[in-house]
């Protein structure tokens, strides 16, 4: 299973705050706890979200809104995706994320078997093509 792991914004990383080196040390030793144990497949830190925007749908209309946005507690500052063998593992990573304050959110990635009939042997293979599309361009690039 794989789950999203979303580090919740804060004063701080809105503010634009960076982390000290200190902190940058104990995540890094935690990344490499995660990749050794072969449970983390990505994450990255987010910039602050009055370099982002918003976009809204309704039917064929798009409107674009420049953040920052006021809810910090509903804004994401950085996430990881592990791949675990299910929730509670999950949640028992997520404890030792080594934070002194702040929140975390854990929620599920969808696979195909969970789209049922629905998704269609064609959509499946469309699928694979573009995974292995992305896999090309990421080594292409060096990434």
């Amino acid at each position: 299973m794989r789950f999203l792991v979303m580090v919740k914004a804060n004063k701080d990383s809105e503010a634009g705050s960076l982390p000290t080196q200190e902190m940058l040390a104990e995540m890094g030793k935690f990344n490499d706890e995660l990749v050794k144990a072969g449970v983390m497949l990505a994450g990255e830190g987010l910039q602050a979200s009055s370099k982002g925007a918003r976009i809204t749908y309704a039917s064929n209309k798009r409107t674009v809104r420049d953040g920052p946005f006021a809810e910090t507690k509903e804004l994401v500052a950085g996430f990881w995706i592990w791949q675990v063998k299910n929730k509670a593992e999950a949640l028992e990573w997520a404890k030792r994320i080594p934070f002194q304050e702040g929140e975390v959110e854990i929620r599920q990635i969808f696979e195909a078997e969970d789209f049922g009939p629905a998704f269609t042997p064609e959509l499946r293979q469309q699928e694979e093509r573009q995974r292995a599309t992305i896999a090309k361009n990421k080594q292409r690039s060096g990434k």
